[in-house]
Protein backbone atom coordinates (compact mmCIF):
# COMPACT_ATOMS: atom_id res chain seq x y z
CA UNK A 1 0.00 0.00 0.00
CA UNK A 2 1.42 3.40 -1.04
CA UNK A 3 1.97 6.23 1.69
CA UNK A 4 0.89 9.42 2.35
CA UNK A 5 4.10 10.85 1.02
CA UNK A 6 3.84 9.15 -2.37
CA UNK A 7 -0.24 10.04 -2.92
CA UNK A 8 0.86 13.77 -1.99
CA UNK A 9 3.28 13.96 -4.61
CA UNK A 10 0.86 12.05 -6.89
CA UNK A 11 -1.87 14.30 -6.31
CA UNK A 12 -0.14 17.34 -6.94
CA UNK A 13 1.90 15.81 -10.29
CA UNK A 14 -1.61 14.70 -11.66
CA UNK A 15 -3.15 18.26 -11.08
CA UNK A 16 -0.38 19.89 -12.04
CA UNK A 17 0.15 18.04 -15.35
CA UNK A 18 -3.73 18.61 -16.59
CA UNK A 19 -2.90 22.49 -15.79
CA UNK A 20 0.39 22.29 -18.30
CA UNK A 21 -1.62 20.60 -20.90
CA UNK A 22 -4.60 22.55 -21.04
CA UNK A 23 -2.81 25.86 -20.00
CA UNK A 24 -3.88 27.74 -23.72
CA UNK A 25 -7.58 26.73 -23.19
CA UNK A 26 -8.34 27.59 -20.03
CA UNK A 27 -8.39 31.25 -18.23
CA UNK A 28 -5.65 33.07 -17.28
CA UNK A 29 -6.91 33.24 -13.55
CA UNK A 30 -4.85 32.00 -10.82
CA UNK A 31 -7.44 28.81 -9.58
CA UNK A 32 -7.83 27.80 -13.60
CA UNK A 33 -6.40 23.89 -12.75
CA UNK A 34 -9.21 22.12 -10.93
CA UNK A 35 -10.52 18.49 -10.50
CA UNK A 36 -13.56 16.70 -8.95
CA UNK A 37 -12.58 14.59 -5.32
CA UNK A 38 -13.79 11.45 -7.21
CA UNK A 39 -12.15 11.84 -10.71
CA UNK A 40 -9.18 12.80 -8.86
CA UNK A 41 -8.96 9.95 -6.60
CA UNK A 42 -10.05 7.73 -9.86
CA UNK A 43 -6.86 9.15 -11.30
CA UNK A 44 -4.42 8.74 -8.31
CA UNK A 45 -5.33 5.00 -7.44
CA UNK A 46 -5.17 3.72 -10.99
CA UNK A 47 -1.42 5.45 -11.14
CA UNK A 48 -1.17 3.74 -8.08
CA UNK A 49 -2.25 -0.01 -9.84
CA UNK A 50 -4.76 0.12 -6.49
CA UNK A 51 -8.47 -0.82 -6.60
CA UNK A 52 -10.31 2.61 -6.53
CA UNK A 53 -12.83 0.84 -3.89
CA UNK A 54 -10.01 -0.20 -1.57
CA UNK A 55 -10.91 1.46 1.86
CA UNK A 56 -7.69 1.73 3.00
CA UNK A 57 -6.72 3.58 -0.07
CA UNK A 58 -9.65 6.26 0.11
CA UNK A 59 -8.64 6.88 3.60
CA UNK A 60 -4.90 7.57 2.25
CA UNK A 61 -5.90 9.92 -0.07
CA UNK A 62 -8.40 12.00 2.11
CA UNK A 63 -5.47 11.85 4.74
CA UNK A 64 -2.74 13.66 1.69
CA UNK A 65 -5.97 15.89 0.42
CA UNK A 66 -6.25 17.45 4.25
CA UNK A 67 -2.85 17.59 4.94
CA UNK A 68 -2.35 19.86 1.61
CA UNK A 69 -5.10 21.80 2.45
CA UNK A 70 -3.36 22.72 6.11
CA UNK A 71 -0.49 23.28 3.89
CA UNK A 72 -2.17 25.71 1.66
CA UNK A 73 -0.61 23.21 -1.67
CA UNK A 74 -4.49 23.56 -2.91
CA UNK A 75 -7.89 24.24 -1.91
CA UNK A 76 -11.36 21.73 -1.24
CA UNK A 77 -14.46 23.76 -2.42
CA UNK A 78 -17.54 23.43 -1.37
CA UNK A 79 -18.66 21.45 -4.44
CA UNK A 80 -16.07 18.89 -3.98
CA UNK A 81 -14.06 20.51 -6.86
CA UNK A 82 -10.09 20.37 -5.49
CA UNK A 83 -8.18 23.19 -7.00
CA UNK A 84 -4.18 23.63 -6.93
CA UNK A 85 -3.34 27.20 -5.03
CA UNK A 86 -0.23 28.80 -6.94
CA UNK A 87 2.54 30.42 -5.02
CA UNK A 88 3.20 33.77 -4.82
CA UNK A 89 6.75 32.97 -7.17
CA UNK A 90 4.67 31.68 -10.10
CA UNK A 91 2.47 34.43 -9.60
CA UNK A 92 4.89 36.21 -9.89
CA UNK A 93 6.59 34.58 -12.65
CA UNK A 94 3.28 34.35 -14.86
CA UNK A 95 3.44 38.27 -14.81
CA UNK A 96 6.89 38.75 -15.85
CA UNK A 97 6.45 36.19 -18.87
CA UNK A 98 3.36 38.04 -19.80
CA UNK A 99 5.00 41.54 -19.72
CA UNK A 100 7.99 40.10 -21.75
CA UNK A 101 5.87 38.85 -24.70
CA UNK A 102 3.86 42.25 -24.73
CA UNK A 103 7.52 43.73 -24.94
CA UNK A 104 8.83 41.36 -28.02
CA UNK A 105 5.26 42.67 -29.51
CA UNK A 106 5.74 45.96 -29.52
CA UNK A 107 8.95 45.23 -31.06
CA UNK A 108 7.94 43.18 -33.78
CA UNK A 109 5.64 45.41 -34.60
CA UNK A 110 8.40 48.10 -34.95
CA UNK A 111 10.59 45.99 -37.07
CA UNK A 112 7.66 45.16 -39.59
CA UNK A 113 7.68 49.01 -39.92
CA UNK A 114 11.18 49.65 -40.43
CA UNK A 115 11.04 46.51 -43.11
CA UNK A 116 8.15 48.32 -45.19
CA UNK A 117 10.28 51.67 -45.50
CA UNK A 118 13.42 49.83 -46.31
CA UNK A 119 11.76 47.62 -48.83
CA UNK A 120 9.79 50.59 -50.24
CA UNK A 121 13.17 52.31 -50.86
CA UNK A 122 14.59 48.86 -52.68
CA UNK A 123 11.88 48.81 -54.96
CA UNK A 124 11.86 52.15 -55.87
CA UNK A 125 15.64 51.76 -56.48
CA UNK A 126 15.04 48.58 -58.58
CA UNK A 127 12.64 50.24 -60.84
CA UNK A 128 15.62 53.01 -61.36
CA UNK A 129 17.80 50.58 -62.50
CA UNK A 130 15.80 48.58 -64.73
CA UNK A 131 15.41 51.37 -66.97
CA UNK A 132 18.49 51.34 -67.32
CA UNK A 133 18.67 48.23 -69.20
CA UNK A 134 19.17 48.03 -72.54
CA UNK A 135 16.91 45.99 -74.51
CA UNK A 136 17.95 42.43 -75.94
CA UNK A 137 18.10 41.93 -79.63
CA UNK A 138 15.24 41.25 -81.92
CA UNK A 139 15.41 38.16 -81.68
CA UNK A 140 15.19 37.73 -77.99
CA UNK A 141 11.79 39.95 -78.09
CA UNK A 142 9.97 38.00 -80.58
CA UNK A 143 11.01 34.71 -78.26
CA UNK A 144 9.30 36.34 -75.47
CA UNK A 145 6.46 37.12 -77.06
CA UNK A 146 6.04 34.15 -78.62
CA UNK A 147 7.31 31.38 -75.98
CA UNK A 148 7.13 33.01 -72.42
CA UNK A 149 4.11 35.29 -72.31
CA UNK A 150 1.17 34.91 -70.58
CA UNK A 151 2.13 32.21 -68.38
CA UNK A 152 0.53 34.05 -65.52
CA UNK A 153 3.01 33.67 -63.35
CA UNK A 154 5.15 36.73 -61.79
CA UNK A 155 9.20 36.52 -62.45
CA UNK A 156 9.09 37.86 -59.12
CA UNK A 157 8.49 34.69 -57.26
CA UNK A 158 10.57 32.40 -59.35
CA UNK A 159 13.64 34.62 -59.61
CA UNK A 160 15.56 35.39 -55.57
CA UNK A 161 17.83 38.57 -56.28
CA UNK A 162 21.05 37.33 -54.87
CA UNK A 163 24.17 39.73 -53.64
CA UNK A 164 25.63 41.62 -56.11
CA UNK A 165 29.78 40.99 -56.82
CA UNK A 166 32.12 42.47 -59.50
CA UNK A 167 31.01 42.14 -62.86
CA UNK A 168 27.56 41.59 -61.67
CA UNK A 169 26.34 44.56 -60.20
CA UNK A 170 22.90 44.14 -60.33
CA UNK A 171 23.35 40.76 -59.13
CA UNK A 172 21.79 38.86 -61.95
CA UNK A 173 21.93 35.04 -62.63
CA UNK A 174 19.86 34.42 -65.90
CA UNK A 175 21.60 35.12 -69.27
CA UNK A 176 21.59 35.86 -72.92
CA UNK A 177 23.57 33.99 -75.12
CA UNK A 178 23.53 34.79 -79.09
CA UNK A 179 25.81 33.58 -81.94
CA UNK A 180 25.33 30.00 -81.09
CA UNK A 181 26.28 27.74 -83.67
CA UNK A 182 23.68 24.81 -84.70
CA UNK A 183 25.65 21.76 -83.63
CA UNK A 184 25.36 23.16 -80.24
CA UNK A 185 24.10 21.09 -77.07
CA UNK A 186 23.56 20.75 -73.69
CA UNK A 187 26.94 19.31 -72.50
CA UNK A 188 28.97 21.30 -74.96
CA UNK A 189 27.36 24.32 -74.11
CA UNK A 190 27.56 23.66 -70.22
CA UNK A 191 31.80 22.67 -70.58
CA UNK A 192 31.99 25.97 -72.57
CA UNK A 193 30.87 27.96 -69.41
CA UNK A 194 32.61 26.32 -66.62
CA UNK A 195 34.04 27.27 -64.58
CA UNK A 196 30.91 28.88 -64.24
CA UNK A 197 28.18 26.50 -63.15
CA UNK A 198 25.01 26.40 -65.44
CA UNK A 199 21.53 25.18 -64.31
CA UNK A 200 19.13 25.34 -66.74
CA UNK A 201 18.94 26.00 -70.68
CA UNK A 202 16.33 27.27 -72.75
CA UNK A 203 17.05 26.74 -76.46
CA UNK A 204 15.09 29.45 -78.73
CA UNK A 205 13.14 28.31 -81.65
CA UNK A 206 10.44 29.20 -83.39
CA UNK A 207 7.18 28.28 -81.89
CA UNK A 208 5.77 27.33 -85.00
CA UNK A 209 8.41 25.16 -87.22
CA UNK A 210 11.25 24.55 -84.56
CA UNK A 211 13.97 25.75 -86.02
CA UNK A 212 16.82 26.92 -83.81
CA UNK A 213 17.70 30.18 -83.76
CA UNK A 214 21.36 29.95 -82.70
CA UNK A 215 20.44 31.41 -78.77
CA UNK A 216 19.09 30.78 -75.49
CA UNK A 217 18.41 31.87 -71.89
CA UNK A 218 20.27 30.02 -69.44
CA UNK A 219 20.05 30.12 -65.66
CA UNK A 220 23.98 30.45 -63.38
CA UNK A 221 23.96 28.69 -60.27
CA UNK A 222 25.54 32.03 -58.72
CA UNK A 223 25.86 35.85 -59.31
CA UNK A 224 29.57 34.85 -59.41
CA UNK A 225 29.08 32.72 -61.82
CA UNK A 226 27.21 35.21 -63.92
CA UNK A 227 30.07 37.03 -64.02
CA UNK A 228 32.21 34.72 -65.04
CA UNK A 229 29.99 34.18 -68.41
CA UNK A 230 29.54 37.91 -68.99
CA UNK A 231 33.51 39.03 -68.57
CA UNK A 232 35.63 35.68 -69.77
CA UNK A 233 33.60 33.62 -71.52
CA UNK A 234 31.63 36.40 -73.94
CA UNK A 235 33.07 36.55 -77.29
CA UNK A 236 35.00 33.33 -76.88
CA UNK A 237 34.90 30.69 -79.39
CA UNK A 238 32.42 27.76 -78.91
CA UNK A 239 32.28 25.54 -82.22
CA UNK A 240 34.46 27.94 -83.97
CA UNK A 241 31.48 30.84 -83.21
CA UNK A 242 32.03 34.12 -81.17
CA UNK A 243 29.50 33.65 -78.35
CA UNK A 244 27.39 36.59 -77.43
CA UNK A 245 26.56 36.98 -73.57
CA UNK A 246 24.52 39.28 -71.83
CA UNK A 247 22.63 39.88 -69.13
CA UNK A 248 19.01 38.99 -69.02
CA UNK A 249 16.77 39.80 -66.46
CA UNK A 250 13.64 38.07 -65.83
CA UNK A 251 10.54 40.17 -67.03
CA UNK A 252 6.69 40.30 -65.28
CA UNK A 253 5.43 37.67 -66.89
CA UNK A 254 7.99 34.89 -67.17
CA UNK A 255 8.46 31.70 -66.14
CA UNK A 256 11.79 31.58 -65.04
CA UNK A 257 14.23 29.61 -64.13
CA UNK A 258 11.60 26.51 -66.27
CA UNK A 259 10.96 23.82 -64.76
CA UNK A 260 13.41 21.54 -66.38
CA UNK A 261 16.70 21.92 -66.54
CA UNK A 262 16.96 22.16 -70.15
CA UNK A 263 13.91 22.78 -72.55
CA UNK A 264 13.43 22.52 -76.11
CA UNK A 265 15.52 19.60 -77.67
CA UNK A 266 15.62 16.01 -77.33
CA UNK A 267 18.58 14.60 -75.32
CA UNK A 268 20.10 17.64 -74.51
CA UNK A 269 20.16 18.98 -78.34
CA UNK A 270 18.94 22.71 -79.37
CA UNK A 271 16.87 22.34 -82.28
CA UNK A 272 13.48 20.46 -82.37
CA UNK A 273 11.22 19.47 -80.29
CA UNK A 274 10.08 16.31 -79.03
CA UNK A 275 13.00 14.71 -80.76
CA UNK A 276 12.93 10.73 -80.27
CA UNK A 277 15.70 9.05 -78.67
CA UNK A 278 17.97 7.42 -80.50
CA UNK A 279 19.24 3.52 -80.17
CA UNK A 280 22.30 2.12 -78.43
CA UNK A 281 25.21 3.26 -80.53
CA UNK A 282 26.77 -0.27 -82.69
CA UNK A 283 30.53 -0.21 -82.28
CA UNK A 284 32.50 1.57 -84.92
CA UNK A 285 29.43 2.53 -86.16
CA UNK A 286 30.06 4.89 -89.66
CA UNK A 287 26.61 5.00 -90.98
CA UNK A 288 23.39 6.96 -90.03
CA UNK A 289 19.71 6.73 -91.05
CA UNK A 290 17.99 9.96 -91.59
CA UNK A 291 14.19 10.43 -91.93
CA UNK A 292 11.86 13.18 -92.19
CA UNK A 293 13.56 14.42 -94.78
CA UNK A 294 12.17 17.13 -97.57
CA UNK A 295 11.52 15.90 -101.20
CA UNK A 296 13.90 18.75 -101.97
CA UNK A 297 16.99 16.37 -100.49
CA UNK A 298 19.67 16.17 -102.29
CA UNK A 299 23.55 15.01 -102.19
CA UNK A 300 24.89 18.71 -102.03
CA UNK A 301 22.43 19.52 -99.52
CA UNK A 302 23.08 16.93 -96.50
CA UNK A 303 26.54 17.33 -97.34
CA UNK A 304 26.48 20.88 -96.79
CA UNK A 305 24.15 19.67 -93.46
CA UNK A 306 27.01 17.24 -91.72
CA UNK A 307 29.21 20.23 -92.79
CA UNK A 308 28.51 22.53 -90.30
CA UNK A 309 29.28 19.93 -87.54
CA UNK A 310 32.85 18.77 -89.57
CA UNK A 311 31.40 15.25 -90.33
CA UNK A 312 32.25 14.62 -93.97
CA UNK A 313 29.87 12.73 -95.77
CA UNK A 314 31.23 9.73 -97.88
CA UNK A 315 28.23 8.68 -99.44
CA UNK A 316 24.14 8.88 -99.12
CA UNK A 317 21.89 6.32 -100.35
CA UNK A 318 18.03 7.67 -100.82
CA UNK A 319 15.43 5.52 -99.89
CA UNK A 320 12.60 5.04 -102.71
CA UNK A 321 9.24 2.94 -103.34
CA UNK A 322 9.70 -0.13 -104.82
CA UNK A 323 6.38 -0.29 -106.89
CA UNK A 324 6.36 3.73 -107.86
CA UNK A 325 9.88 4.89 -107.56
CA UNK A 326 8.45 7.72 -104.99
CA UNK A 327 11.09 8.91 -102.66
CA UNK A 328 10.22 7.53 -99.46
CA UNK A 329 11.29 11.10 -97.45
CA UNK A 330 14.90 8.65 -95.62
CA UNK A 331 17.52 7.40 -96.68
CA UNK A 332 21.59 6.52 -95.08
CA UNK A 333 24.65 8.41 -94.73
CA UNK A 334 28.02 6.78 -94.54
CA UNK A 335 30.86 8.85 -93.15
CA UNK A 336 34.50 8.23 -93.17
CA UNK A 337 35.14 7.47 -89.38
CA UNK A 338 32.84 6.72 -86.62
CA UNK A 339 34.47 10.11 -85.18
CA UNK A 340 32.54 12.03 -88.22
CA UNK A 341 29.44 9.71 -87.25
CA UNK A 342 29.14 10.80 -83.52
CA UNK A 343 29.93 14.43 -85.06
CA UNK A 344 26.53 14.10 -87.74
CA UNK A 345 24.18 12.13 -85.04
CA UNK A 346 24.18 15.43 -82.72
CA UNK A 347 21.99 17.06 -85.40
CA UNK A 348 19.58 14.55 -84.64
CA UNK A 349 15.84 16.96 -84.17
CA UNK A 350 17.96 19.51 -86.10
CA UNK A 351 16.37 21.47 -89.30
CA UNK A 352 17.04 21.05 -92.52
CA UNK A 353 14.91 22.44 -95.70
CA UNK A 354 12.15 23.52 -92.53
CA UNK A 355 11.87 19.74 -91.41
CA UNK A 356 13.24 18.61 -88.15
CA UNK A 357 14.69 15.64 -89.13
CA UNK A 358 15.17 12.17 -86.92
CA UNK A 359 18.55 10.43 -87.01
CA UNK A 360 19.55 7.20 -85.55
CA UNK A 361 22.49 4.94 -86.03
CA UNK A 362 22.45 2.00 -88.42
CA UNK A 363 24.94 -0.77 -89.26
Amino acid sequence: MATIEEVRKLILKTIGSSSSSSSKKRSSSDDASSFKVKKLRKLVLLSLQTDEDDKGAKKTFKKAVQELEVEQRLTLGSDGAITLRKSEDDIKKNKKSKKKKKEKKVKREEDDDDDVEGNSHKRRKHNDDEKDETIQNEEEDDFIKNEEGGDGVDAENNTKKKKPCPGNPNGETRLFLGNLPFAVNDASLRDFLKPAITTHVKWITDSETGQFYGSAFIEVEGTKDGAIATTEKNGQSLLGRPIKINYAPAREGDVWPPRTAVVTGGKGQAGGSGVKAMSEKPENCVKLFVGNLSYEIDDDIIVKFFGNVDAEVKAARWLHHKDSGDFKGCGYVEFWNTEACEKGAVLNGKNLLGRPIRIDWTD
